[in-house]
């Protein structure tokens, strides 16, 4: 499997959606989320990985606030609270949910 962050775009863009499954996998799910101007997003119920497509913000992840930038790896725990704020206009992300509901027992 290939994809690329143009083409995920760009089939992002024609569902004129924020955010759109790609592929999947087992419990692997892999998504392109780009949100216009707010992030609405609420905890999800498995554990979540972040890959910076384009652009720069702040990430809010359960207390801790960080900058990010393009490139940037961000990982969020189940039902933990977390969005992005201040991003820039070209902002898009990849976005992986994996594991069991209610996240990986460490």
């Amino acid at each position: 499997m290939h994809i690329k962050p143009s083409n995920g775009l760009k089939k992002l863009a024609a569902k004129k959606a924020e955010f759109l499954k790609l592929f999947e996998h087992g419990s692997l799910e892999v998504e392109i989320y780009k949100p216009d101007t707010i992030d609405r997003q609420k905890p999800h119920d498995r554990d979540e990985i972040y890959v910076i497509i384009s652009g720069k913000g702040r990430f809010f992840n359960d207390g801790d606030w960080v900058d990010f930038e393009a490139g940037d790896f961000l990982f969020v725990k189940a039902g933990k609270e977390h969005r992005f704020e201040a991003f820039s206009d070209d902002f898009s992300t990849w976005v992986f949910f994996y594991g069991p509901i209610g996240g990986e027992a460490v």
